[in-house]
């Protein structure tokens, strides 16, 4: 029987799990939301969180779930029937022994909802299955110890297969009582309607690039280069950042813009150079991250269009490559519509193991022609 503990769903690469983080950055304003909800007594039985992913999503939910578990019902009186006094924020002592039984796992008021591993490869499935919403349910079915709240963490209900979404939306419409569900989602447009209309929003913000620095020092990041363009790059997502430095994000952004300097003639050699560093053995999220980039650099082009350079640049000389790409909103169009066509057509390559290193080329070259569409 092997050692190694099973894969996690909920933790990003290189990074605490949530239930660890120490502290939640930028995110006051959905904190003091739920706050305000608990102390005036409209505490709703399910609350989705959105925003981008990576921004601490998760962090904030194992922090409502410490807090839920850890503070007294408002209407629970005291010794002498006076009621305990308002919190004043969701933080609890780190040796409370809720936030002791949540870091090792053995906290029985919570349940958490995720992706399971696969029992006869050990790799993790790709969709939350209705089994585990069933033993959700059978979660709720078990007595609470203290008659006290039981909280559900769903990360992420975007991952929900279509029957385990409708299991989990029987259990919206007819909640336990003393229940609280906290649903994840990076895109909650996707979500069931019923499921989104059953829920209250706790809206997360992308981060600036000073709290993007601070969170990726609390994530055990000693030195963060560039925090600006990581931001930039990262859409002020914390685990969107740790990918880019734990892969030489910046390094091969910065690449990108420097193959492109020459448009509408690219450097063949250059353009190989590129798509090679990313092949071999182990070099896997590299080079996903590599297609993700050039899917970001034709965004960024389209936007110019429309709106202009922008004002901070990902990459040395990207700003004056961009402006001369895209100098009006028909040259925006223009590559957003090619950014479109060689999305779908990397996923579909990608699909049918296409050689990735001919893939690229074939983007390199599209985006060259468009480029000389674009100058004529």
């Amino acid at each position: 029987m092997s050692d190694t503990p099973p894969p996690e769903p909920d933790r990003i690469e290189g990074a605490p799990h949530p239930r660890e983080t120490a502290t939640l950055l930028g995110q006051s304003e959905a904190e003091a939301a739920f706050l305000d909800a608990f102390n005036t007594g409209r505490l709703h039985h399910a609350w989705l969180i959105t925003g981008p992913k990576g921004v601490g999503k998760a962090t904030l939910a194992w922090k409502i779930a410490r807090f839920l578990l850890a503070t007294p019902k408002a209407d629970s009186g005291g010794l002498f029937g006076d009621a305990p006094p308002a919190p004043e924020t969701l933080d609890i002592p780190a040796d409370h022994p809720v936030a002791r039984r949540l870091l090792s796992g053995a906290e029985g008021g919570l349940f958490s909802l995720k992706r399971p591993v696969n029992e006869k490869t050990g790799a993790l499935r790709q969709e939350i299955t209705v089994d585990e919403v069933r033993k959700m349910r059978s979660f709720f079915g078990l007595s609470s110890a203290d008659g006290g709240r039981r909280v559900v963490i769903v990360d992420s209900a975007d991952e929900l297969n279509v029957n385990a979404a409708n299991a989990l939306l029987k259990q919206l419409e007819e909640p336990p009582a003393g229940a609280v569900l906290l649903l994840i989602s990076h895109q909650p447009s996707r979500l069931l309607p019923t499921i989104r209309s059953r829920c209250r929003e706790l809206r997360c913000r992308a981060l600036p690039p000073e709290t993007i620095a601070q969170a990726l020092a609390q994530a055990g990041e000693a030195e963060v280069p560039s925090p600006e363009a990581l931001a930039e790059l990262s859409a002020g997502s914390v685990g969107e950042a740790l990918q880019l430095l734990h892969h030489d994000g910046l390094a091969l952004y910065g690449a990108i813009v420097k193959l492109f300097t020459g448009l509408p003639r690219v450097d063949r050699q250059l353009a190989i150079a590129l798509s090679e560093s990313t092949l071999g053995k182990g070099k896997e999220a590299q080079q996903a991250l590599l297609f993700d980039l050039l899917d970001l650099f034709l965004a960024r082009a389209a936007r110019a269009g429309v709106i202009g350079p922008p004002a901070v640049e990902a990459a040395p000389g990207e700003a004056a490559l961009l402006a001369r790409m895209a100098p009006n909103p028909q040259a925006g169009r223009r590559w957003a519509e090619l950014q479109q066509s060689l999305g779908a057509r990397v996923r579909h390559g990608r699909a049918v193991n296409l050689d990735p290193a001919a893939l690229l080329l074939d983007m390199v070259f599209k985006i060259n022609e468009t480029a000389a569409r674009t100058a004529a």
